[in-house]
């Protein structure tokens, strides 16, 4: 009799502790479920030229970086030196301008120098909802063949860069200089084939 009566408080007590225990997970620290998965398909105008349509397609070929932000994001552009550096230092960064105000965001890139090779213009938030996107900044690293291998929520700080970011764009920079030597040791054995 007197386990019935404990079975209801020992269910509430486990849901309190897992309530509890989630509450203090960060969500930065959160797996992303894009994490190896290709880039989400999105058609956008670019922000400083909306005859100019980008999308995915636009960030494959090399190892880059995806940005996500806004005018109206303090932490935008806090984060913002580091992207020069990162760009400064060959590391192409795409951007979406998240959720603003053309107009803002354009003043905005007047005023300062802008890290990134292209910027899609995302005013509803459409593709950021497609993305993931959780709050600006975040920050995305893509293989060259625009499959998403790494997802920051929050503002970039240097030593992320340094544990995290840079190793990875480094690897997978080697990645792919490994399957480019592979590609072009099939043709030149295919070439030899044929030739003989």
């Amino acid at each position: 009799m007197k386990l019935k009566l404990l079975m209801p408080l020992v269910a509430v007590m486990a849901l309190l502790g897992l309530l509890l225990l989630g509450l203090g997970l960060n969500s930065r620290d959160l797996p992303s479920p894009l994490v190896g998965k290709p880039a989400p398909a999105f058609s956008l105008e670019a922000l400083e030229d909306p005859e100019t349509i980008l999308t995915e397609q636009d960030f494959i070929g090399e190892v880059a970086l995806v940005n996500v932000w806004a005018t109206w994001c303090s932490t935008c552009r806090a984060e913002k030196p580091l992207l020069m550096e990162l760009a400064r230092g060959g590391i192409p960064i795409h951007a979406f301008n998240y959720r603003d105000e053309r107009d803002a965001a354009l003043r905005y890139l007047e005023m300062t120098d802008s890290p990134y090779r292209t910027i899609a213009y995302d005013p509803a938030g459409d593709a950021g909802i497609d993305w993931g996107v959780y709050a600006t900044p975040e920050t995305y690293v893509l293989d060259a063949e625009g499959i998403i291998r790494y997802k920051r929520i929050g503002p970039l700080s240097r030593q992320l860069l340094l544990d995290e970011v840079l190793p990875l764009v480094e690897k997978l920079r080697a990645e792919k200089l490994r399957a480019e030597q592979l590609r072009a040791d099939k043709r030149s054995a295919e070439a030899a084939g044929r030739a003989s």
